[in-house]
């Protein structure tokens, strides 16, 4: 479903993207070319600050938002996933957030309050809350990430980790086409 917040703000979502039909899209939203948002997912731009103010949740081009993720942010505050981003079954981003381009964020992980750098992998169900991590690091799934870990300690991402995450990539921006191709049909 897409639909306007409150205050009248409608999701801008480009024509080159899938967006399932169950999936609930409300608000100052911008979905690039090639994106692919799956069943259930909730993409929800709707908080305002003290001052009425409200940045957008934009997907970057070829990001993939799969099965029950949900995105939001608190307070008016941005969010922003980069391009070819892979958002894994029942994550939840809440912003202030930023994921850059080329990560992979695991099944049931949650992120808040932290920047992800390019090329980062986050594991299944680890939680990322109030910190930066740096580039093309591995977050190991069930880890709890905070302002309290000094992030150098974080490890490289392995090549194999680094290649699976291009392929869910590559894999679900096909889903996209396919989805996008039927959907044009009807």
């Amino acid at each position: 479903m897409i639909r306007r917040n409150h205050r009248g703000d409608m999701p801008q979502i480009h024509d080159g993207a899938f967006v399932d039909p169950t999936a609930i899209i409300c608000g100052q939203v911008k979905i690039s070319s090639g994106v692919f948002v799956g069943p259930y997912a909730v993409i929800r731009a709707d908080e305002v600050d003290d001052r009425g103010h409200m940045e957008p949740i934009v997907i970057g081009e070829d990001a993939n938002i799969q099965d029950a993720v949900i995105i939001h942010s608190l307070s008016g505050s941005a969010v922003t996933i980069g391009q070819r981003t892979s958002i894994a079954h029942r994550a939840i981003v809440h912003g202030p957030c930023t994921v850059k381009d080329r990560c992979f964020i695991g099944f049931g992980s949650v992120l808040f309050n932290c920047l992800i750098g390019a090329g980062c992998i986050v594991g299944h169900n680890a939680v990322v809350d109030g910190c930066n991590i740096p580039a093309k690091r591995h977050v190991l799934s069930t880890q709890h990430i905070d302002s309290n870990i000094d992030v150098a300690t974080i490890p490289e991402v392995p090549t194999d980790m680094s290649k699976f995450s291009k392929d869910v990539a590559h894999t679900n921006n096909r889903l996209a086409q396919e989805y996008k191709f039927l959907e044009d049909e009807l």
